[in-house]
C-alpha cells in the first residue's frame, strides 16, 4: 500500500472517531459484517453509459446517463437521442442545432466514444458491475440501505437512477474507511480464468496501467434468480432495495405471465409467492417451487486515466452498430419524414 493511501485511510479513520456521529459508525459496522459474510467479489461484467465535461462548469466529469448499458452502442444511441433532442427542443439558435446535428450525424455514421460540441465533451464511458458473495450466494441489502420515503406497492413506478449528474471523481473521499479500503484493493483488479477469451483479458490487464485509478458509482440493486448454473440477474438496476423489490413483486404478477407465456397453474403459483413477498414488506427473498429470487446489492467501479474515465476498450462488444434514430432536422428545427 503507497504511503498516500496509508495516510488518506489513517485520516478516514481519525475522522470518523472524531465525528462520532451514531449512524455514521453503525454503517461502517455493517460494511465490516459485510465483508466478513460476503468475502468474495462475483464479476457480472462491463456496463456503458455517457459522462460529461463542461468546460464552463469545471474540470469534473459527471454522469449524463446512467451506467448501466450492456453494450457501448447503446450508450452511443443515447447520447445521439440527448444531442438530438437538445438540437429539437432546448435551443432556437441555428448555430447551437447546427452543431448539435452534426454531432448526431457522426454518431449515425461511426461508433465514436467522445465528442465535444461547443467547449462540452460527450464520453461514452466504461465500468465493471460486481456483487459480494459469500456462502449462502450473493449479497442482499444491508439494514443500512437507505430506503425511499415512499414505499408504496402501487401506482406508478417511477425510480429515478442515483447515477445523473453524479460526479466521477477518484480523488473525492467516498464516506468509510472500508469504501475507501475497497477502492484501493480494485486499482489491480483484472479479469482473470479461462471464461474470459485472451483479448479481453489483456485488454483489462492493460487498463490497470492505462486507467489505474477508481471511481465507484451509486451502489444499485437488482433482481437474481439461483438456477442450476449458478445466479444470474433478472432485472435493471434499481436505485432502492424497495424500489427493486417493488420491481420483482411486478413482474411475477404482471409482466413474466405475459412475456413467459405462464399457464394458470404458473401464475397462481408466481401470484401467491408475490403476495406472500409482498406481505413480508422487508423481505430480500421468494422461492417459487424450484426457483428462488433474491434482491441483491450491487456496485460498480469506473476505472480513471489522467484524462478522465475509461472509455470502451477494443475487446467490448457490441451486436448492432450506428443507425439513424430520429427523423432529418434542419438547422431551423423543421423535422423531415420521408429522408
Amino acid at each position: 500500500m503507497g504511503d498516500d493511501w496509508k495516510q488518506r485511510l489513517n485520516q478516514l479513520h481519525a475522522g470518523l472517531v472524531q465525528r462520532d456521529d451514531p449512524a455514521e459508525l453503525v454503517t461502517e459496522a455493517d460494511a465490516v459484517d459485510a465483508s466478513y459474510r460476503y468475502p468474495h467479489l462475483a464479476v457480472r461484467g462491463p456496463v456503458f453509459g455517457v459522462a460529461v465535461q463542461d468546460a464552463a462548469a469545471g474540470p469534473e466529469w459527471r454522469v449524463l446517463k446512467p451506467i448501466v448499458d450492456g453494450m457501448p452502442q447503446q450508450a452511443r444511441d443515447a447520447l445521439n437521442s440527448t444531442l438530438w433532442f437538445r438540437a429539437k427542443d432546448d435551443t432556437d439558435d441555428p448555430a447551437v442545432r447546427r452543431d448539435l446535428l452534426a454531432a448526431v450525424a457522426v454518431l449515425e455514421r461511426e461508433p465514436v466514444d467522445e465528442l465535444e460540441v461547443r467547449g462540452v465533451r460527450y464520453r461514452v464511458v466504461r465500468g465493471d458491475e460486481f456483487a459480494r458473495t459469500g456462502a449462502d450466494g450473493l449479497e442482499p441489502p444491508r439494514p443500512t440501505d437507505p430506503e425511499p420515503a415512499d414505499r408504496s406497492w402501487t401506482g406508478r413506478h417511477d425510480a429515478p437512477s442515483k447515477d445523473v449528474g453524479f460526479t466521477l471523481d477518484p480523488a473525492v473521499d467516498t464516506p468509510g474507511l472500508m469504501t475507501s479500503a475497497l477502492k484501493l484493493g480494485l486499482r489491480d483488479f483484472a479479469y482473470s480464468g479461462a471464461r474470459f477469451p485472451a483479448d479481453v483479458r489483456a485488454d483489462s490487464e492493460r487498463a490497470v496501467t492505462t486507467h489505474p485509478d477508481i471511481a465507484l458509482l451509486p451502489v444499485g440493486f437488482g433482481v437474481a434468480e439461483r438456477g442450476e448454473k449458478g445466479w444470474r440477474p433478472r432485472s435493471a438496476l434499481m436505485p432502492t432495495p424497495h424500489d427493486a423489490r417493488r420491481m420483482l413483486y411486478d413482474a411475477m404478477t404482471e409482466s413474466w405471465p405475459l412475456f413467459h407465456g405462464f399457464d394458470e397453474e404458473e401464475k397462481a403459483a408466481h401470484a401467491r409467492a408475490a403476495e406472500e413477498f409482498k406481505a413480508t414488506a422487508h423481505a430480500n427473498e421468494v422461492r417459487v417451487g424450484d426457483t428462488l429470487y433474491r434482491i441483491c446489492r450491487t456496485e460498480r467501479l469506473v476505472r480513471f486515466g489522467p484524462d478522465g474515465p475509461e472509455p470502451p476498450r477494443p475487446s467490448d462488444v457490441d451486436s448492432y452498430g450506428p443507425m439513424k434514430m430520429h427523423p432529418t432536422m434542419d438547422e431551423d428545427g423543421t423535422l423531415h419524414y420521408d429522408d
